[in-house]
């Protein structure tokens, strides 16, 4: 990464810190330009839903065309996936909180460049130490290797609780992979039972 690219995402992290409450880091997010290419392509900055005492974050990607056009995130097909998914393990959205690693829409729904992943870590950070959270659940390769480095492939990290200063965190398929490959393909399999895990891991004494 760049001198200047470096210098965008400690930035960020300074404004990022100095956010006391949730609201207050909407609104300053909100402004946020470290990402120029992002500026041009967004309609707006999709924060995320974070229910009141949310015991369990999900942390996606990044913001796709309804996500970008309604505020919120994971509103389109990958989010009424993950709905069905969620309700099947004895999870309900609204006691979630969801996340994207970048808060705004890559042009043409592209996968988050480094950079970028960068310059948005200040705003996911500060939002993880303001909910305090129980359990992290990634939802694809983008978000799994935000927080367990970029060497670790998502089938290595599936299948393990990991910890994440000091956080359990678990690593599972992005629902658009489980789409993609269709209602018997792997990944839907693999998201379905992870998201059981989690739901375990929340309710074990």
């Amino acid at each position: 990464m760049s001198t200047r690219h470096e210098a965008a995402a400690a930035a960020v992290a300074v404004q990022a810190a100095s956010c006391q409450t949730w609201a207050e880091l909407d609104a300053v997010a909100r402004r946020c330009t470290a990402c120029p290419d992002l500026v041009l392509s967004r309609s707006t900055v999709v924060i995320g839903d974070a229910p009141e005492d949310s015991r369990l974050v999900l942390v996606g990607e990044a913001p796709g065309a309804e996500e970008d056009r309604t505020g919120r995130p994971f509103v389109g097909r990958s989010g009424r996936l993950l709905d069905e998914l969620l309700a099947e393990a004895g999870l309900a959205r609204d006691q979630v909180a969801v996340l994207n690693v970048v808060k705004c829409r890559p042009p043409q729904n592209r996968t988050p460049g480094s950079a970028e992943v960068a310059n948005c870590g200040g705003w996911l950070d500060r939002q993880l130490t303001l909910l305090a959270p129980e359990l992290i659940c990634t939802l694809g390769l983008s978000a799994m290797q935000r927080f367990l480095g970029r060497r670790m492939t998502l089938t290595a990290a599936r299948g393990v609780v990991h910890d994440h200063a000091g956080t359990r965190l678990v690593a599972t398929y992005h629902p658009s992979a489980a789409l993609r490959f269709g209602p018997r393909g792997a990944p839907r399999a693999a998201l379905r039972e992870d998201l059981r895990t989690v739901a375990g891991l929340l309710t074990a004494p």
